[in-house]
């Protein structure tokens, strides 16, 4: 480390705030300013991460730390083995101030609650000025979502996607209409696998000396956490983010919308852009991103289906998600809407399952802490479902296994989109589905024990009676639902033989599942 100016500017740099143009450390002078970046225990243990996720943070990390320092900036950079190491956010910033004695601390609001909640600790800790700044890097600022979502019964993503487009003109025309007619071309993105995919790969980077000593670290430190190092590849600096960006939009954006559905077992990547762990680190600029689309579309090289399902994926799904998980804070972490309580199945952790599908997209996750959103949705996320596994577990598992998983972003996804916990308020309908969605949108069906056209007994799927199973608990709840009272139409016409059927598979199969110890997730 340089020497420091004395009486600086401190300023904290989070882990997932890998940005240059940081609000932080916008327009503030060199010989001013002492940087402080942090690994520590705290953070990388209170859920026991993916392997692979730390690795990239830590990597990623000293990577941006490293170009500070070359563009001039003093940086003061603790190392998770770091004699002294404080373990947490506070205690390292504690222990800063007594090496700088600094005049003011500046820092960017942090994206997690109780990481929000520790640094609003800190005016009363520290004896000089503490500044806490939004993070301008999202297109809604959180107190914008909240304008937008008062008095609001449902908090319909659609509704808002379409003030984000209105705001940053994307795919907008003069006459302040959407490109194309369609605000939303979601009934074009849903192809199942053809034959032959031909996907390109997505470029994976050979770790290089700063990236191999933290994978070597994680092996020595978190060797009992989740998921392989075998297969890092990750982008870990702005350059090699850049250069997979580059990639996703000269190879594979043309196809990534009629496609973003389908499902093919062993082909983990398929055609989506795999830049979500370099946007939530901070490598990389959300809407310069959609920018790119959008040019793209009108240089003829994507189509319009392509594009605005990638647009709004980031400025609409993603925006939505980082307000709501902020409008909802903190009693998301305990919503229980459809009181499910089964303990999480062991194979979650292990990926022995007869269920093709589940085994596929465990191990996808386990070897490349990363499965597509529809992989996460509609086989992980409606087994747990289904089965009313509790939402805390599922919300642990989420947020351990996948590289990109950061609360503000897993939390709304699994409870209220995924598990329909909150009741309702994010999702107008359960995300229900029986073996014949998978059988469908994938390829999984054909070499798995079970028979998605056998709905119920021996050989059947278990997503057919599990489906009914769960339709028939929470009839009544559901049945006023008008995406879903229908349903019980179909139900309701079947004989009382035929339903206890579903009742009866969906309980055998239910009790053949071991549940796992919690000590996968979070340690004792």
């Amino acid at each position: 480390m340089s020497a420091a100016p004395e009486h600086p500017i401190l300023v904290p740099i989070l882990g997932d705030q890998l940005t240059r143009d940081l609000a932080s450390i916008r327009g503030r002078t060199k010989d001013d300013t002492v940087i402080l970046m942090m690994e520590v225990w705290d953070e990388a243990t209170y859920v026991k991460h993916h392997k692979q996720k730390i690795a990239l943070i830590f990597s990623a990390m000293r990577h941006f730390a490293a170009e500070l320092r070359d563009a001039g900036w003093t940086v003061d950079y603790v190392k998770l083995t770091d004699e002294d190491n404080a373990g947490s956010f506070t205690g390292e910033v504690a222990r800063a101030v007594e090496r700088h004695d600094p005049r003011a601390i500046h820092v960017v609001e942090a994206g997690e609650w109780r990481v929000q909640q520790a640094i609003e600790e800190w005016p009363d800790k520290f004896d000089c000025e503490v500044e806490i700044l939004p993070d301008d890097r999202f297109i809604a600022s959180i107190a914008e979502f909240r304008d937008w979502a008062e008095d609001r019964d449902h908090l319909t993503m659609e509704h808002f996607y379409r003030e984000m487009r209105r705001k940053t003109g994307l795919l907008m025309r003069d006459d302040g209409k959407p490109e194309g007619g369609d605000w939303n071309y979601d009934s074009e993105n849903r192809k199942p696998p053809g034959e032959k995919m031909d996907a390109p790969p997505r470029p994976l980077f050979e770790p290089d000396g700063i990236t191999q000593e933290c994978i070597d670290l994680v092996g020595e430190q978190f060797g009992d956490h989740f998921g392989s190092l075998d297969n890092f590849g990750w982008p870990v600096t702005r350059d090699e983010a850049e250069k997979a960006a580059d990639a996703f939009f000269a190879e594979r954006i043309e196809k990534f919308g009629p496609y973003q559905d389908a499902m093919v077992c062993g082909e983990d990547d398929l055609y989506h852009s795999m830049l979500s762990t370099s946007i939530n680190l901070g490598l990389l600029d959300p809407l310069e991103l959609c920018r790119r689309a959008e040019q793209a579309y009108r240089d003829g090289k994507a189509p319009i289906n392509s594009v605005e399902g990638f647009i709004r994926q980031i400025i609409g799904w993603r925006e939505y998600v980082r307000g709501f998980y902020w409008h909802q804070m903190p009693h998301l972490q305990i919503a229980n809407a459809l009181n499910a309580q089964r303990g999480l199945p062991e194979f979650y952790w292990t990926a022995e399952t007869e269920m093709a599908c589940l085994a596929d997209c465990i191990r996808s996750t386990r070897d490349n802490a990363h499965a597509h959103h529809i992989q996460r949705l509609m086989v992980l996320g409606n087994f747990a479902l289904l089965a009313g596994i509790n939402p805390r577990e599922v919300q642990d598992w989420y947020l351990v296994v996948y590289a990109d998983a950061y609360e503000w972003v897993e939390l709304p996804n699994v409870a209220a989109m995924i598990l329909y916990a909150d009741g309702g308020k994010l999702a107008t309908k359960p995300y229900a589905a029986s073996g014949n969605y998978i059988n469908k949108m994938s390829d999984y069906c054909k070499g798995c024990t079970y028979s998605p056209s056998k709905k119920t007994g021996e050989g059947a799927c278990p997503f057919n009676p599990l489906y009914w199973h769960f339709m028939d608990r929470h009839r009544e709840r559901l049945e006023k639902n008008h995406r879903v009272g229908r349903v019980y139409s179909t139900w309701d016409r079947m004989d009382d033989d035929r339903k206890q059927e579903y009742l009866d598979s969906a309980e055998a199969f239910l009790e053949t599942l071991s549940p796992a110890d919690s000590s996968w997730a979070r340690s004792a």
